[in-house]
């Protein structure tokens, strides 16, 4: 079939020619379709469940809403594991499926079960999912903000919109804000009703987040005096404010012929409404809203605020739909914004702070100058070692025309271009079927023009590129087969390794099927048009040179056998000592180029407290040279997704470019240093350093943000965190912990109202009316909404912020008497006692935990775990019916090194079954595939002289190399063995065998690694992902070609029988001569 093709190609060699070009233009318009992005997502598959019951207990949530969820949830199909955080008022369990499980079935799936669970869970409580993301969905985020804050510097107009004389704003609607209070709730107010809208339509956004300034509140805030002085209590004031805000329809009347609809409008509109509305009436006397309480629009009891630069501002978040691209979301939200800018009023501006499209366009740009310095270097060494202009142009040309057929086939399988789907392409792999072809068709027809004295004629030129091609078909269907099957275990791989290495191996398994059907059909073709006149097959002096020096060292090694062969046994053996001592880590980590920070206070501390620290933080950072920008977020966002506790504030901070730094050799570990320096100027906070992407994956992946987690599981929380924090001090003396820190489970100062239940029975007042009460004077009741527009405000009764806070004006709280017109005090009939609580509650798989993680420095992953084992072994004895987990990046080490044991025996087994089934013999097939420890070898030394640790990346580089190195072993053996079926001598056939095959191993090797130097010695945004596999693979190369010119003759002379021969011995390339 295949030498039938051929045939085809050489006689339709035009027709040939433009079929390619077409697929060549197609693949151009693919290229154009092509999604770009970082890095692959390798989120698991999770639905994530928030639910929010103001006022409730962490226990409390504990026991009445995440428990029965959790519990709920069991036996779903394609659940693997759950997890749940609880804290006051708030709970989030996260589902975590398999990945084959579609997202909108198990979304479906767990809408069910909620449905089924929400008649147990208590009233107000209203289960939600989170939106269709992803840990790379926040890819745009911006900062709503004055322009002038508190109107310095700007152009004041009395009477115009924006900032007034007296330091007040005045919106467009009117409204003229004069508290701090106002202002940021009017920013909020812009970007949920102004912003979000424009935004939330756009393709690919799942949502709009929200974290900042203050959802705009009427405050309705009685004073307790004059509610006892009027006999009123706060429920009665919240329901009578409800019935005062109602709009009822009361059908329509007809007149004249025409129709009336009948609209009895009673809805509140303004703060003097409000104050307006009638509560009740004494003696024939109304008695007001305005006469027994302040009406303003006030605070909301928030949970997070946003900060930029040290002052309060309102961050947005675009959140990109599971399966969209990050990159192409980012720019179409980008675009948008400089629309929306124009809608927004005065001196009010929407600034980008984090754009992912920036990343994505500086790793692809790292891409693409290691593809192309890399497709250069191929170019190069095809002219010097080819000899000829015209064969090394044809063979260059399969380069660019792989790479939109390529495209087309990533096109349709739904892969980006990425990091790592196109980390792996080697141009020189990809050009090796061509190079081998057109070599042999050089050779010959220069061969047969020399012998006939004579140009070749069009029939006899197409019958030596016909034959020529013939005798490297097997050979090149061997080479390439043995490549493409080393990826295919790649493609075994599961969880995050495999989401991070499929597209790599799909693009290269692409690419090689490409390239092999350009070497079989265009390439004959090109050489068949092109290959007309004078053909010279050039001896280079560099293989000149080569061959002399060569030739006496393979004497010699076939002399001294045993040595030479001793020699290679030792230096696999020494390679593996080494591979001993070298340090492991997941995967290289991506630098981000920013910084992600984590600034954490104690956990009783309030979100105003927090948010000044952390204002004061930004404003201590911000000094530094090397600071563009800084900007946080405090306590948890609306929609959820990263909850924190309003004692935690998340710091981005983002560098100006390198070369305006002071010093722009500055590394990033000096630079976090020197971050640590200035910010430890703020007391009060600890800190933690990641990265912007690098923080969620390892958050959204196993429910930590560490590098290393220790999960310990119990029942008792005194008895967890007591061994969580003997365990913390055994890490903290290990070399290379940074950031070690137990969970903050405690802390969390509580006023506990422990009710009288005698007084409350001798009062008649039930329990839950004496609940009630309190928490609509504390918490505040919603008792309606203010419609302005398409826009909707609560109005909240609660006490004012003054008497919330004082211990002494709650227990003076009115509680009503019911059926008569009487009140007791709160302090009659309960004790509120301050005291410490629980901060927060986590469960995994249905058990509590407690987590204990660090970051680590300075030291590779692996070995930092064994010792941490050692010393946890020994300092820590666990309680019993208590037990410990380990999760973070190195739960995916152990992981993926459980699969690479089968998937690394499995590649190699199927790299022998198709040397045997080559060479039709096991002896010879192991001799070839001795080129593979000898590969190892360099790549493990190559590892270990660049200080790398091991890693996943560096292991599939390991599985790609073992390929390339059989191939020229396969091509020098299948020489030799066509030297002895033509009658030559062991001895000699060897020798002539290697010498003749001595061009063609150097050429593979030569283009193979070089394809790769770019990639190892590249230091862009992205280099260091991609470092170790190029590493792996040039150093293996080396050795292995070395090895293979003088190891392998000599394991053939050895070992091969003297009637073995060759069942592929008439595929072999020809005698250079």
């Amino acid at each position: 079939m295949l030498e039938r093709l051929l045939g085809f190609s050489l006689k339709h060699r035009y027709l040939v020619v433009m079929l390619v070009a077409l697929a060549a233009a197609w693949g151009l318009y693919s290229l154009k379709q092509l999604p770009i992005d970082a890095v692959p997502d390798i989120t698991n598959n999770q639905v994530q469940i928030n639910t929010e019951l103001p006022g409730l207990s962490p226990e409390d949530m504990e026991k009445q809403v995440t428990f029965p969820i959790e519990s709920a949830l069991a036996g779903v199909p394609g659940l693997e594991s759950s997890r749940s955080l609880t804290r006051n008022g708030f709970s989030q369990v996260t589902a975590i499926f398999r990945d084959d499980v579609d997202i909108y079935f198990a979304r479906n799936q767990v809408t069910e079960r909620l449905s089924e669970v929400k008649e147990t869970l208590p009233a107000g409580a209203a289960p939600r999912m989170g939106a269709i993301s992803t840990g790379l969905g926040e890819v745009y985020m911006w900062a709503v903000r004055f322009a002038h804050p508190g109107g310095k510097g700007a152009t004041i107009k009395d009477g115009v919109p924006g900032w007034q004389s007296d330091g007040s704003y005045l919106t467009p609607e009117g409204e003229v804000l004069r508290t701090e209070v106002a202002q940021l709730a009017y920013l909020r107010t812009v970007q949920d009703w102004i912003i979000r809208p424009q935004i939330k339509g756009l393709p690919g956004v799942a949502g709009v987040d929200a974290i900042g300034g203050f959802e705009k509140q009427y405050h309705v805030q009685p004073d307790p005096l004059k509610l006892r002085a009027y006999g009123l209590g706060i429920n009665e004031l919240a329901e009578a404010l409800e019935r005062a805000n109602q709009s009822r329809g009361a059908g329509f009347i007809e007149q004249r012929g025409e129709a009336y609809l009948v609209r009895a409008d009673g809805r509140l509109k303004s703060v003097q409404d409000i104050a307006s509305a009638v509560v009740v009436t004494r003696n024939g006397t109304p008695v007001y809203v305005r006469d027994i309480a302040q009406v303003e629009i006030g605070e909301e009891l928030r949970t997070g605020s946003a900060t930029e630069n040290g002052h309060e501002v309102v961050v947005g978040t675009a959140l990109m739909r599971i399966g969209e691209n990050s990159r192409t979301v980012a720019i179409g939200v980008d675009e948008k914004m400089a629309e929306v800018r124009r809608s927004l009023p005065p001196d009010i501006e929407a600034q980008t702070v984090l754009n992912r499209s920036k990343l994505v366009n500086a790793t692809v740009s790292t891409v693409v100058k290691n593809l192309s310095e890399g497709a250069v270097l191929v170019v190069i060494v095809l002219f010097v070692l080819l000899g000829n202009i015209r064969a090394a142009l044809i063979t260059a040309a399969v380069i660019p025309l792989t790479v939109l057929l390529m495209s087309t086939g990533m096109v349709k399988a739904g892969i980006s271009g990425n990091l790592m789907s196109l980390g792996a392409l080697d141009f020189g792999l990809i050009v090796d079927g061509a190079v081998i072809i057109v070599e042999n068709c050089l050779s010959r027809l220069a061969h047969r023009q020399q012998s006939l004295g004579r140009p070749l004629e069009l029939g006899e030129r197409l019958s030596e590129v016909l034959h020529a091609s013939r005798e490297m078909v097997q050979p090149s269907v061997f080479g390439q087969a043995i490549i493409i099957t080393v990826y295919l275990p790649i493609l075994a791989l599961e969880g995050v390794e495999g989401k991070m290495f499929h597209p790599m191996a799909a693009t290269v398994i692409m690419a090689l099927v490409a390239a092999f059907v350009l070497s079989l059909t265009l390439v004959p073709a090109l050489v068949g048009i092109f290959f007309k006149g004078s053909v010279v097959e050039h001896d280079n002096k560099i293989i000149s040179k080569s061959r002399e020096i060569y030739a006496p060292l393979l004497r010699k090694a076939l002399t001294r056998q045993g040595a030479v062969i001793g020699g290679a046994v030792g230096l696999f053996l020494l390679s593996l000592l080494i591979f001993t001592r070298l340090g492991q880590e997941f995967i290289p980590t991506l630098d981000e180029k920013d910084i992600a920070m984590h600034a954490m206070r104690i956990p009783s501390t309030g979100i105003k407290q927090s948010t000044e620290m952390q204002q004061r933080v930004e404003q201590a950072v911000s000094q530094l040279p090397e600071v563009a920008y800084i900007f946080g977020k405090t306590g948890t966002a609306e929609m959820a997704a990263d909850p924190m506790p309003p004692s935690v504030s998340d710091t981005f901070i983002i560098f100006k470019p390198r070369e305006e730094w002071p010093d722009p050799d500055l590394s990033k570990a000096e630079l976090i240093e020197k971050i640590q320096k200035q910010a430890g100027l703020v007391p009060g906070n600890n800190y933690e350093f990641t990265q912007p992407i690098q923080m969620r994956f390892n958050e959204l992946l196993s429910g930590v943000r560490g590098d290393v987690a220790i999960k310990l599981f119990g029942d008792d929380f005194g008895t967890l965190q007591t061994t969580a924090n003997q365990i913390a001090s055994a890490l903290r003396g290990i070399d290379g912990a940074s950031e070690v820190k137990v969970e903050q489970v405690e802390g969390q100062a509580l006023l506990d109202v422990v009710f009288d239940r005698d007084a409350l029975s001798r009062y008649g007042i039930p329990m839950s009316m004496a609940q009630e009460t309190i928490a609509a004077a504390i918490g505040g009741q919603e008792a309606g909404e203010i419609f302005e527009g398409d826009r909707r405000f609560s109005v909240v009764v609660r006490l004012p912020e003054v008497l919330r806070a004082d211990l002494d004006s709650l227990r003076a709280l009115p509680i009503d008497l019911p059926g008569e017109q009487g009140f007791v005090t709160l302090g009659a009939v309960a004790q509120l006692d301050i005291k410490e609580g629980l901060n927060q509650i986590s469960r995994e798989d249905g058990k509590r935990r407690v987590v204990v993680q660090a970051n680590v420095r300075g030291r590779d992953l692996g070995s930092f775990v064994e010792e941490a084992q050692e010393q946890i072994i020994t300092n820590v004895k666990l309680p019993a019916g208590y037990w410990l987990t380990w999760g973070g990046q190195y739960e995916n080490l152990q992981q993926a090194k459980q699969r690479l044991l089968l998937v690394v025996p499995g590649c190699f087994a199927l790299i022998f079954l198709l040397l045997f089934s080559a060479l039709g013999s096991a002896r010879q097939a192991w001799i070839v595939f001795s080129a593979v420890p000898l590969g190892l070898t360099g790549g493990i030394i190559a590892l270990w002289l660049r200080g790398m640790p091991f890693s996943i990346t560096a292991a599939v580089g390991f599985i790609a190399l073992s390929g390339v190195a059989v191939l020229n072993g396969l091509v020098m053996v299948s020489r030799i063995n066509q030297l002895r079926d033509n009658g030559m001598a062991m001895e000699q056939a060897v020798i002539d065998g290697s010498l003749s095959r001595l061009r063609p191993v150097l050429m593979t090797a030569l283009v193979a690694s070089l394809g790769f130097v770019p990639m190892a010695l590249a230091m862009g945004t992205g280099a260091e992902v991609q470092k170790p596999l190029a590493t792996v693979v040039i150093g293996g190369l080396i050795t292995s070609t070395f090895l293979t010119l003088l190891v392998l003759p000599a394991l053939y002379r050895r070992f091969a029988t003297p009637d073995e021969s060759d069942d592929l011995s008439e595929g072999g390339t020809p005698h250079d001569q």
